[in-house]
């Protein structure tokens, strides 16, 4: 039978049977006479199967043809012979010829995305940036960016089809239609897999691959969605067009389907070139690193110091710490946070150890205190490398250690975007602890001092201290000192022990502020008094994961 000899020819051939029902003949014909390609046609017809998409278009297109031109046996074919005649009495040769031709124009749907545009030229444009940026990956994910024009068409040739599969007591569903994305999607999907030498094209990765397409006539398509819908389309600053498909989605959903029809042809207006690919952007999400840092200098800032452009040190934390990172990773940049910072000649110790009994910050061992050090995050942006095993974290703590004196890291980890959240707790909710040198005008003796070894959760209002007000609002925050103690040492000088609730100003609660921060040592002590030095000893965030050595 000739049905079963088209069947055996399409296996020997490596061809993908198309799954068409019979209601799908009357789009068929429809969509190839207005000028559609054959992968638009099988979207139309619901077919969600992906090795459809792959193969030829030439071969998608003869056997949509054979599909409406032949039935399974003699008896149909000869009663379905009169319906292969056109309105124009034409006979199936000379149209069939006619239908090549419409192949071979651009398709009036997807303006040749999944003509042209979705073949193996494409795949080998998309593979060439992704290799020239050097990602090391496993897998990616494909994003298009289509021309807004494409809604409208689509609009239209949905609005025109659903009443002829209804005419044919079938419905239509506007989701049900495969949207141009997919189908280019799944045609990629192998070509650029097979390009890029295994790496799977998946719908979640944390390496993104955008590709997008526009088209000269846009503008000129949707032109009377701006007439019917002008709420719709709003000119902004950093937009070449108004007609951005965001908007022409929101205006096809406010129009009526009778006032959509009388503005727009059927078919389709021919396009007069296919969509113009756009250059492959590549971007990585984000990884994070954490760790804690001890700093071991009073002349090194947290992050950059600059004043009127000019560099005031010559590095920071931030900078000691993030290089490494950066270069270990490939990364385009990174942002640096921490929880809370310190001032610029203020150290950052610990409550570890100290050989020989030396206060000297260059004998201290962080690595005796799971709480020593301020916990940080480097979160990498577009990284090349997106994880690095265990020894080679090592090697890059190593190597911010090794680069000065004036800095240490430990715990140095890779954590989730969610884990950063700990992080942040520490800032205001959690507790840390200071030793700070206070200076006192007028001569104390070891009795002075003795009741502060007693203090328990002083509440103290501190307004926005002076020395900060030109990038912290003027406000009155209430902080919390959990405990204090003094230790002796001469008739000027005693050394403080502070544990504070986290964002607590020590200098201030020391020197008072000019009476802006209530109560302060000045007012408990009855004498004028400074800090001369501070340390931070203690950040009581158990964050990140300590990791012995």
């Amino acid at each position: 039978m000739p049905g079963r000899c088209q069947t055996e020819r399409n296996q020997l051939q490596g061809e993908v049977m198309l799954p068409l029902k019979e209601k799908d003949k009357i789009i068929i014909k429809k969509m190839l006479a207005a000028g559609c390609c054959a992968r638009c046609v099988l979207r139309f017809c619901c077919i969600s199967v992906p090795a459809v998409y792959r193969q030829r278009r030439q071969d998608t297109l003869q056997q949509l043809r054979a599909f409406v031109e032949a039935d399974d046996d003699d008896a149909s074919r000869e009663s379905a012979a009169p319906e292969e005649n056109d309105d124009s009495g034409e006979p199936a040769e000379k149209r069939a010829k006619v239908e090549v031709a419409e192949e071979a124009s651009v398709c009036v749907l997807c303006l040749g995305v999944l003509q042209h545009l979705s073949d193996l030229p494409q795949a080998v444009k998309i593979a060439d940036a992704v290799t020239k940026e050097n990602y090391e990956v496993d897998s990616l994910v494909l994003s298009i960016s289509l021309p807004a024009q494409l809604c409208v068409r689509e609009h239209t040739c949905w609005l025109h089809m659903k009443e002829q599969v209804r005419a044919k007591c079938g419905l239509l569903g506007k989701d049900d239609v495969v949207q141009v994305k997919e189908a280019f999607k799944w045609i990629m999907q192998d070509l650029l897999g097979k390009e890029l030498g295994g790496v799977a094209v998946v719908t979640k990765s944390g390496l993104e691959v955008s590709v997008g397409f526009t088209h000269p006539e846009t503008d000129a398509d949707c032109h009377f969605l701006a007439t019917s819908c002008p709420d719709c389309f709003k000119a902004t600053k950093n937009k070449q067009s108004v007609f951005t498909r965001m908007a022409v989605v929101k205006a096809l959903e406010k129009i009526t389907d009778a006032k959509f029809l009388k503005s727009t042809p059927w078919p389709p207006s021919r396009a007069s070139s296919s969509c113009t690919p756009q250059d492959v952007q590549c971007a990585h999400v984000a990884v994070f690193v954490a760790g804690r840092y001890n700093k071991f200098c009073r002349s090194l800032p947290q992050t950059p110091w600059l004043i009127d452009g000019e560099r005031r040190m010559e590095s920071s934390v931030e900078e000691l710490i993030a290089a490494p990172v950066l270069a270990a990773f490939r990364a385009d940049g990174f942002n640096f946070s921490s929880s809370g910072r310190e001032d610029v000649d203020v150290r950052t110790l610990g409550n570890g150890k100290r050989r020989g009994g030396c206060v000297a910050c260059t004998t201290f061992d962080p690595s005796l205190d799971p709480l020593a050090g301020r916990p940080f995050a480097v979160e990498m942006l577009n990284p090349r490398r997106n994880r690095l095993s265990p020894d080679h974290m090592k090697k890059v703590q190593q190597t911010i250690n090794e680069s000065s004196d004036k800095i240490r890291v430990r715990d140095l980890q890779m954590v989730s975007r969610d884990a950063m959240s700990r992080m942040k707790e520490g800032e205001e909710e959690k507790t840390k602890s200071y030793r700070a040198l206070v200076w006192t005008l007028k001569s104390i003796q070891p009795d002075d001092i003795t009741f502060m070894d007693h203090v328990q959760d002083l509440a103290v209002d501190q307004k926005t201290p002076l020395r900060v007000l030109h990038r912290r609002t003027l406000a009155v925050r209430r902080r919390v000192i959990h405990s204090m103690s003094a230790v002796f040492l001469d008739s000027h000088h005693f050394h403080l022990r502070l544990k504070t609730q986290a964002g607590t100003y020590i200098k201030e609660f020391v020197h008072g502020d000019f009476g802006r921060t209530k109560p302060n040592l000045c007012q408990l002590l009855h004498t004028d008094t400074d800090i001369l030095e501070l340390d931070v000893e203690s950040v009581d965030v158990d964050w990140p994961p300590f990791l012995p050595d």
